[in-house]
């Protein structure tokens, strides 16, 4: 009775010792086998479009096109996020949120809703919840001031997934989904296989997605796609970043660039990230990226390209400016956009 009293006095005190600095990303030991572990970083950002596509806080691969062209300011703080850990021996659990759940008003008080980016449980080789799919190699994504930079080239989608790993070989069952065609008969899974190549010289993946996608008039189409995705170090802490993604790829690449589905076709896209981050000094860097999708059914295309400059203050504060432009190519319509960030890593 007395261990029993004396743990929950100790998790008690360890969870008022953290929540008078938990912005400092505390670790806590709970037991020998227990420990929860808080983190994120807040992040502000200033943000000026003007164009013929309208303003948004984020570029993803669409956008809305306008008749004339428009300019706006705004300053904001929703991609701020936080997670905590559970470590209990062998298994961890982690939940990551932020704040893109929508609401705000600009009027009064900008309040903004929480959304769940990650929930999943890992054990030993099994992962299963939501979290970024199997399909996507999250080391070659840039460093940019706009929340995830160049989607136009990415793949990027988090989804739920249960996921298993040997060794350099990791194969998943994720959520299905037939954008644009018939959802209610999506029963099932996307199969996912990805192996990876790691040493002193970076990284590569390669992967491949084979799913069944339902049209609207009740036909079954089977889509089958393929990715490469590199981070390489080049000279100094330099690096380049790739993706070259080819296939029925769909709602996994360009965030909303283009469906899976048009009609009763499957959407067949082409899409490559290049990017190269070089560092002046130990704290000052820079990257120049430039992404781009097309579809072959839709005819939708889709460029971005951006540059930016960040510099390290402290070790956990850093400051940032990007310029750049995302483009609708098929309307011929464009947006310039300009980005100040301040961002403090808890």
């Amino acid at each position: 009775m007395f261990n029993t009293q004396y743990k929950k006095l100790l998790l008690t005190s360890a969870f008022l010792t953290a929540s008078t600095s938990a912005l400092a990303g505390y670790e806590i030991n709970i037991t020998e086998n227990d420990k929860l572990t808080f983190g994120g970083y807040i992040k502000i950002d200033a943000r000026y479009v003007d164009g013929d596509i309208a303003y948004r806080d984020y570029w993803i691969g669409d956008g809305i096109a306008l008749e004339e062209d428009a300019s706006q300011f705004r300053i904001f703080a929703n991609e701020t996020r936080f997670n905590t850990k559970y470590q209990h021996g062998e298994i961890t659990g982690f939940i990551e949120m932020d704040f893109w759940g929508g609401g705000g008003n600009e009027i009064v008080s900008n309040s903004a809703n929480p959304r769940i980016r990650h929930a999943f449980i890992n054990y030993k080789d099994l992962t299963v919840g939501q979290t970024w799919s199997t399909f996507m190699n999250t080391s070659a994504i840039p460093e940019t001031a706009d929340f995830a930079g160049a989607t136009t080239g990415l793949v990027f989608i988090r989804q739920g997934q249960v996921r298993y790993n040997m060794g350099n070989f990791q194969v998943s069952i994720e959520n299905p989904e037939s954008w644009g065609g018939d959802t209610a008969n999506d029963n099932i899974p996307d199969l996912i296989a990805r192996y990876n190549i790691k040493g002193d010289w970076g990284n590569v993946s390669i992967s491949g997605l084979a799913r069944q996608l339902h049209t609207l008039s009740g036909n079954t189409e089977s889509a089958f796609g393929a990715s490469v995705a590199a981070r390489i170090k080049t000279t100094g802490k330099d690096d380049l970043r790739l993706q070259i993604h080819k296939g029925d790829l769909g709602r996994y690449v360009g965030a909303a660039a283009v469906k899976d589905l048009y009609g009763e076709e499957v959407e067949d896209i082409t899409s490559v990230l290049v990017a190269y981050r070089h560092f002046w000094n130990d704290s000052l860097r820079s990257s120049v990226l430039y992404g781009k999708v097309d579809g072959d059914v839709s005819n939708r295309e889709r460029t971005q390209w951006g540059i930016n400059l960040f510099q390290n203050l402290t070790k956990e504060l850093e400051v940032g400016i990007e310029v750049g432009n995302f483009s609708i190519d098929e309307l011929d319509k464009d947006s310039n956009y300009l980005q100040a960030t301040m961002r403090y890593i808890l």
